[in-house]
């Protein structure tokens, strides 16, 4: 009897981790799933290009902003009730973004999916953190949690690809409602009963405050990065990151139970896993911005084929996630996350040697080693930051994770993006009939160069240029990310718990 019962409250933390893999998923998915499918929607709403820029970053910005103040949010009201209500949320913009008849009404439904998304993501760490007890099965459940991050975002662009092939771009929304169904009806069935803490104090203001630090950076990011900048926006947008965040410290400093606890970052395997999550995705979301622009303006392939060539960093990344939560407590957490670090950068390394080469085979090997170090680093960094707060303060250090995701995302777009055109456009050798604007952008270059082969090869042969430039900028952050988490993690070496945290920390 009693066996019986073990074995059913272990299948009911597993069913778990499947439930909130799925609101992970379809989270991460939204972040990359519109890049595919932005053609196709921009010309049937009529959206310029300004316009189709907000339609992507509504999300991540509104996303980044409240990400912090949600996961605390979750330890006062309960980490099951946040998970339900933002998938619900997430659910009813999801069919509101699938039938929008303008820009505007998108943007608003992209802004309220971020909503959802802000409260469902802290939620699904938070959960995993109080149903796994033992910390070797936490270890396990979190490095699966970080392998559904990596496969989530190279995944979205071969689902819209898939899915624009066969319907109009409305399904790359609606394709969430069945899943937030089914999470749903699971939640309901095997999440662990809501654990409130009512003594837990969330401050709006501070919230408030963190969201407009966290929503000035991500602006300022991306409005200096486009060109051209409009730098009333991106000294408005500096004030408020700047008057936003130190608000917000000063604020925290004077709480008896703050939003965010800064003495927690003097726990090494806390900012370490900090710092591998931010690096993890800066390379993720860079080698994904570039290599599908490469692919698809310079070699010709279509949204999928770009898509599926990217996901092979995902295919990597499974093994080395799987192995990393398993054998933590064996090999310990600077070997998986500097190491991994360490591998990526020898990925991305043959990886450009692939393409200075023109060897195709050469890339893909790259991609999947670059993978394979990137899912150890993944999967562990999570572990290090979430076995290192209790708890009743998990929603706090799953925000700090998250906050630390997108901002490794977002900065990897901003300014892997502005390079990779800068260097284009520094590079490109034009012959003198060709169009003015062919010299600033490799798309701009293929849109004007109505057949004419030698305007073709200066940008190819330009942004190859960029390409590879853009991917030793690349190298070098992942070697700064190996030798900084390495100083950080120099005592978490083989058979070095990662959770060693205690009340009294």
């Amino acid at each position: 009897m009693q066996r019986d019962h073990t074995n059913k409250l272990t299948s009911r933390r597993w069913w778990l981790l499947a439930t909130v893999g799925a609101g992970l998923l379809l989270i991460v998915l939204d972040n990359s799933i519109l890049y595919t499918a932005m053609p196709a929607l921009t010309a049937d709403l009529g959206a310029s290009g300004s316009t189709a820029l907000w339609i992507i970053n509504a999300y991540p910005v509104v996303m980044a902003g409240l990400l912090l103040g949600s996961g605390t949010l979750g330890d006062r009201i309960g980490h099951r009730r946040m998970f339900v209500t933002g998938l619900s949320i997430f659910g009813l913009a999801s069919v509101l973004a699938a039938f929008s008849p303008n820009a505007e009404l998108l943007i608003a439904s992209r802004a309220l999916l971020a909503v959802g998304a802000a409260a469902m993501m802290p939620a699904t760490l938070a959960l995993i953190r109080i149903a796994f007890d033992d910390p070797r099965e936490r270890n396990i459940a979190i490095a699966v949690w970080g392998s559904l991050s990596v496969v989530g975002a190279a995944m979205g662009p071969i689902v819209a690809g898939l899915l624009l092939e066969r319907f109009w771009w409305g399904s790359v929304f609606l394709v969430n409602v069945p899943v937030v169904l089914a999470a749903l009806a699971a939640t309901v069935l095997i999440a662990p009963r809501n654990d409130p803490n009512p003594e837990k104090s969330w401050d709006l203001t501070s919230s408030l405050q963190a969201m407009m630090a966290l929503v000035g950076i991500v602006v300022f990011i991306k409005e200096v990065a486009h060109t051209p900048q409009n730098w009333t926006v991106v000294v408005l947008a500096a004030v408020a990151a700047v008057a936003g965040a130190v608000m917000f410290v000063r604020r925290q400093r004077r709480l008896a139970e703050p939003l965010l606890e800064f003495a927690i970052f003097r726990n090494r395997a806390f900012s370490g896993g900090v710092l591998a999550a931010a690096f993890a995705m800066f390379t993720i979301a860079g080698l994904q911005l570039i290599t599908t622009q490469r692919f698809q303006l310079v070699e010709d392939f279509s949204p999928l084929q770009a898509g599926l060539l990217v996901a092979v960093i995902a295919f990597g990344a499974l093994p080395s996630g799987m192995i990393g939560g398993a054998f933590l407590h064996v090999i310990g957490l600077r070997i998986l996350i500097s190491g991994g670090l360490a591998v990526a950068t020898v990925g991305v390394a043959i990886s450009a040697l692939g393409v200075s080469l023109d060897q195709f085979w050469l890339l893909v090997c790259g991609f999947v080693v670059t993978g394979f170090g990137l899912g150890g680093a993944f999967s562990v960094a999570s572990s290090a930051i979430m076995g290192n707060a209790a708890p009743k303060k998990a929603g706090m250090a799953a925000s700090v994770e998250e906050v630390s995701y997108e901002m490794g995302s977002l900065t990897a777009v901003a300014v892997l993006g502005t390079l990779v055109t800068a260097v284009y456009a520094a590079a490109v050798q034009l012959p003198s009939n060709a169009p003015a604007t062919a010299g600033e952008s490799i798309s701009d270059a293929v849109a004007t160069a109505d057949g004419n082969t030698a305007i073709l090869s200066a940008a190819y042969s330009a942004f190859d240029s960029a390409y590879l430039v853009t991917m030793a900028v690349l190298g070098v952050a992942l070697l700064i990310g190996t030798l900084t988490t390495a100083r950080l993690l120099r005592s978490y070496g083989p058979r070095t718990e990662a959770m060693e945290f205690s009340e009294n920390h």
